[in-house]
């Protein structure tokens, strides 16, 4: 298996195609999926929307024939319900088709009109594996439930919603709930899919979680169950050295931005971490945190002086560096070490000039950290963020942290890791030098480097939510030490 845990696992449209036919290959038919699905959407709607005139609009797929089923076992339950159909209900030859004729009542046209008449949308016309986008007949039905404003729960995902991008195929109407089931697609974490999605529900259908092996998923949502065993434990004998020794590489200008990293790093368990930086900003940062080590970068060799001590185990270049000449030299003598490498911000974007020097360099772990921005400077991929990311990590060889809302850590494996549980308050200046500081100082402690971007991911967004609104980037370290009781909390039954 790619990942040590199916619990987090992801799977895209083909992958959930594979399951449904495992499913039914173990002797799942799709008949008995379906309603399984129907009545859990229909459970879904009575807890969130107890009163009101349901309106269920049925595509001409599977999607539909769990509408159907939904709105039988809505009606069962005492709700006013209309099923409408997107053109012509499905042959009675395929599940969604019998569904429907198990719904023995008109089944009128979906069109504009039907919304006006209800309080409450069920939105079954299509579900995570549509084609192609949206058009014609099924484009306006779409953007008229979107103006409409009504409440929908969505099955599965967002009618026009691509599952595997997490992008809008013509229009989606945002939905209050959505509805899914056995495992999430890639959609429903990325943006913008995660935020038309609304509350997302996934759902048990009676799918046997031992297929997934044979699926073997390559995709997962970020949670500590994927790394917490490779942090390392604290032991009685440990002393500083022991914990890792991670340096940072500070610039002669932007000296907040080194200093963020090396009090991140600290956070997150390295027991040493040492600021080197051109002489007059080394004064600087001996004014700064007392527990950061202070080294001036003077002398004809310049960084690679500093990295004669193996016990420095990680490198961290870029925050705060400048784009200039100096720069790209720092990061050559951090990759020729073949030590683990943080490679941030500018230490990105003057790589961005000959990014083929760049990989031709790496020989040992690196960990990338882009932005949307810094990212196009290095890398010419087309597709959705988690196919650039994957592109990205082949490419360079190195683990590719591509940030955002929707953070996707890709290995050059073809493993990639969708991080959900940022807040909009890590939108704020320096909070990615953080980030930068808790991966280098993961690395420091041996953690492998798609692990500790994992990690270092997670950590970010817990620690800014719970510190909560107001949120600075200084405040992030300390919020760390929350974040950081939380991983080790967590039964490790439930991993």
């Amino acid at each position: 298996m790619r990942f040590s845990t199916m619990l987090s696992a992801v799977l895209t449209n083909a992958e959930m195609a594979r399951a449904d036919a495992l499913a039914e290959a173990a002797g799942s038919p799709v008949d008995a999926l379906m309603r399984a699905a129907g009545c859990a959407v229909a459970t879904v709607v009575m807890a969130r929307f107890p009163r009101g005139r349901v309106l269920v609009l049925c595509g001409p797929g599977n999607n539909g024939g769990d509408g159907y089923v939904a709105a039988a076992a809505l009606r069962a339950r005492g709700r006013s319900v209309t099923a409408a159909s997107l053109g012509d209900p499905p042959p009675a030859t395929g599940a969604a088709g019998r569904a429907a004729q198990r719904w023995d009542a008109r089944i009128p046209r979906a069109d504009a009109g039907s919304i006006v008449d209800c309080d409450i949308v069920v939105d079954a016309l299509f579900g995570a594996g549509l084609s192609r986008p949206l058009a014609g007949e099924a484009l306006a039905l779409v953007e008229a439930l979107a103006r409409s404003g009504k409440p929908v729960v969505a099955i599965d995902v967002p009618s026009g919603l691509d599952g595997d991008s997490g992008l809008v195929r013509g229009a989606a109407a945002p939905a209050s709930a959505t509805v899914t089931f056995f495992r999430k697609k890639p959609g429903h974490l990325l943006l913008p899919g995660r935020d038309l999605c609304g509350d997302l529900i996934l759902t048990d259908i009676g799918l046997p979680d031992s297929i997934l092996p044979a699926i073997d998923p390559a995709t997962a949502e970020n949670h500590p169950a994927l790394w917490r065993n490779a942090l390392p434990r604290s032991a009685t004998a440990d002393h500083k050295f022991r914990r890792g020794h991670a340096l940072v590489v500070g610039g002669a200008a932007l000296t907040g931005a080194a200093q963020l990293a090396a009090r991140a790093a600290l956070r997150a368990g390295a027991g040493l971490v040492t600021i080197v930086a051109p002489g007059p900003a080394s004064t600087i940062h001996r004014a700064g945190e007392p527990a950061v080590m202070v080294e001036a970068l003077d002398g004809g060799r310049g960084l690679a002086a500093h990295l004669d001590d193996p016990r420095r185990r990680a490198i961290l270049v870029g925050p705060g560096n400048g784009r200039g000449g100096e720069t790209r030299d720092w990061t050559q003598a951090a990759l020729a070490t073949g030590r683990p490498v943080v490679l941030d911000a500018d230490a990105l974007s003057v790589a961005g000039e000959a990014p083929a020097r760049l990989f031709g360099a790496i020989r040992g772990p690196v960990v990338m950290t882009p932005h949307e921005g810094e990212f196009a400077r290095l890398f010419d991929v087309a597709g959705d963020k988690l196919s650039r990311a994957r592109q990205a990590a082949a490419i360079s060889g190195a683990v590719v942290l591509l940030k955002g809302a929707d953070t996707v850590v890709a290995h050059p494996d073809g493993r990639a890791v969708v991080n959900a549980n940022a807040p909009p308050s890590l939108a704020t200046a320096g909070s990615g030098d953080v980030l930068a500081g808790i991966v280098v100082g993961l690395l420091a402690r041996g953690v492998g480097a798609f692990d500790a971007a994992c990690a270092a991911a997670w950590l970010h967004g817990e620690a800014a939510q719970g510190f909560g609104p107001g949120l600075i980037a200084s405040d992030l370290p300390a919020a760390l030490r929350d974040a950081l009781a939380v991983v080790s909390a967590l039964d490790p039954k439930s991993s």
